[in-house]
């Protein structure tokens, strides 16, 4: 099958061309039309899902372009005003429609004759949310959906001063990079400091957050939160067991990883002690790596990149770039992060990032154009809901694409050692990011477990965790103000509660992905491929089966992974 690119919006059948959403009054006849529409047929069916299928597409798309504008500018008032307007005036209004849609979905006598194995995992789906859907929880949600946005309002406004110029957060931190040690240990400070500022406002969003995340779990049934969210999140192929499992086995065969880490970047950088300053930096003499200056040279260097790779990859980026779904560099007032945000009806998504010519951008870059390739390859499945794939296998696009592109980055790097220095930053990365995965989501099980807990119960709970999975190789001493609010700084938290773990699972398909990559590069490809086409339309271990993976979180299977990752950073 030849892979093309060249994406077009999905045409309309059912909402008029033309149409452009402004308020509920002229959104509300279309599910009207869906919700009374006679089904005498399976025929009758498929074509009420297609017509369904656009329709949702139609909002979403709305949805998304509205949340991106307010990110990439969290500053015009008239920008945050037309999200606050789509959720609090009309999201309540589509959910006792979507509700109503799902039920006669699911009552309908001909649903027994649709292709079952096709519709499986959308059915299984639609099943979960009737039995979530609480009338009391509409407004809840859309209060929800407004606040969480709060946590970039306050976020996007951080900044310091370093050598008499003003950088956000983001911006900043290429000075950990820094030879000069003293440097390095005030501007770490600046941006621990600036934290502290908003720490009493970050504390106050997210105690309300929990408690109204607590009192929708609640009307629907659940003992707490993150009950009814992991139903929510549809995780149906695992359990909050399996995720303590892993946090016990990130303890047991990652941790002594990263000390070897941080040892070997102590005696590298000749320090008695190694300080959370220093883990960025490089030994005196060499050069900090500066793969790309503005963000059209990182799309630049991209595109080059995954047209080695796999030329398909790279004509995803150049029709996202025509189609001005780039907003790469950071400034003052944008929200902090990076996404890619698929949109249902055009088909190519939209990247968002903070590019600040560092190497960590690089892999930010290529991690949001995993997803993106995602979205292109699952585009032309029929119905909106059939490209609503499970965040677990979302992340092993991202991450294998960091692990698979790493063999082309001299289109970054021009000189070898730059190139192997980059390879040794990733692979780093890819191991060091374990932990902090195991501290997020063990806190959030702590946090849901005990919704109405103070501030100080809170942050004693959050350092203990921290110190369960911190590496005694880093001198944290006098830090512990700093180290308290650490928190603070992962969005997950405040706008997507427990969507975390999947980086940690799908991280161990990516490296699984790579351990092919490195015997085979083409069928590992066509592996990556053949399981992103089919988007949500498999469960979980069908969809990892399908990229040649085993769907396990079991210690064992994470000590083997763990041991090939050692082993090809000792290559280098």
């Amino acid at each position: 099958m030849v892979l093309s690119a060249d994406i077009k919006k999905l045409e309309r059948h059912f909402v008029p061309k033309d149409f452009v959403l402004t308020d509920w009054a002229s959104l509300e006849p279309y599910f009207k039309d869906l919700s009374e529409r006679k089904i005498a047929s399976r025929a009758d069916l498929e074509k009420w899902l297609k017509d369904t299928s656009e329709l949702e597409a139609v909002v979403s798309e709305d949805a998304c372009w509205r949340q991106i504008k307010m990110t990439c500018d969290t500053m015009d008032k008239n920008l945050e005003e037309a999200f606050t307007y789509f959720c609090m005036e009309i999201q309540p209004k589509l959910q006792p429609y979507a509700d109503l849609l799902n039920r006669k979905l699911i009552d309908s006598p001909f649903t027994k004759e649709l292709d079952q194995e096709k519709y499986f995992t959308y059915l299984r789906s639609v099943k979960k949310n009737i039995d979530l859907f609480r009338e009391a929880n509409i407004p809840l949600q859309a209060e929800l959906s407004v606040m969480q946005q709060q946590y970039g309002a306050i976020a996007g406004k951080m900044t310091i001063e370093v050598k008499g110029e003003e950088y956000t957060l983001q911006q900043a931190a290429k000075f950990l990079e820094s030879h000069d040690r003293s440097l390095r240990e005030e501007v770490y400070r600046k941006i621990q400091e600036r934290r502290l500022q908003d720490q009493q406002a970050m504390h106050d969003l997210y105690t309300q957050l929990v408690a109204k995340r607590d009192e929708v779990a609640k009307n629907a049934g659940f003992a707490n939160y993150r009950d009814y969210k992991f139903v929510e999140l549809g995780r149906f192929d695992y359990t909050k067991e399996d995720c303590f499992q892993f946090h016990e086995a990130v303890k047991l065969h990652v941790l002594p990883l990263i000390d070897k880490i941080y040892q070997k970047k102590k005696e590298k950088l000749k320090l008695d002690t190694l300080r959370p300053w220093d883990t960025e930096a490089e030994p005196e003499g060499v050069q900090q790596l500066r793969p790309f200056s503005g963000g059209n040279e990182l799309y630049e260097k991209s595109v080059q990149c995954f047209e080695k790779l796999n030329p398909f990859f790279a004509d995803c980026l150049r029709k996202m770039n025509e189609l001005r779904h780039f907003d790469l560099e950071s400034r003052k007032g944008k929200a902090p992060g990076g996404y890619n945000c698929p949109l249902s009806e055009s088909g190519a998504p939209f990247i968002f990032m903070n590019a600040a010519g560092q190497m960590s951008d690089v892999t930010t870059m290529v991690h949001e154009g995993g997803h993106a390739v995602h979205s292109f390859l699952a585009h032309n499945l029929e119905l909106s809901a059939f490209k609503e794939y499970p965040m677990e296998i979302a992340e092993v696009a991202s991450m294998a694409m960091e692990l698979f592109s790493m063999n082309h980055w001299e289109s970054f790097f021009s000189n070898e050692e730059d190139l192997t220095r980059a390879k040794e930053h990733q692979l780093e990365r890819t191991i060091t990011i374990f932990p902090w995965i195991a501290i997020i989501d063990k806190f959030q099980h702590w946090v849901y477990e005990n919704p109405s807990h103070t501030v100080e119960e809170r942050t004693k709970r959050w350092v203990e965790i921290l110190n369960e999975f911190s590496t005694p190789a880093i001198d944290y001493t006098g830090l512990d103000a700093y180290r308290a609010i650490g928190w603070q700084r992962q969005l997950h938290l405040f706008e997507v509660p427990f969507y975390y773990i999947e980086y940690g699972i799908a991280q161990l398909g990516a490296i699984g992905l790579w351990m092919q990559y490195q015997k085979d590069p083409q069928q590992a490809l066509q592996n990556y491929i053949n399981a992103l086409r089919l988007g949500g339309t498999k469960t979980l271990p069908e969809l990892y089966a399908a990229a040649g993976l085993k769907f396990d979180l079991s210690p064992d299977h994470i000590k083997t992974l763990m041991e090939f990752t050692a082993a090809e950073m000792e290559k280098l």
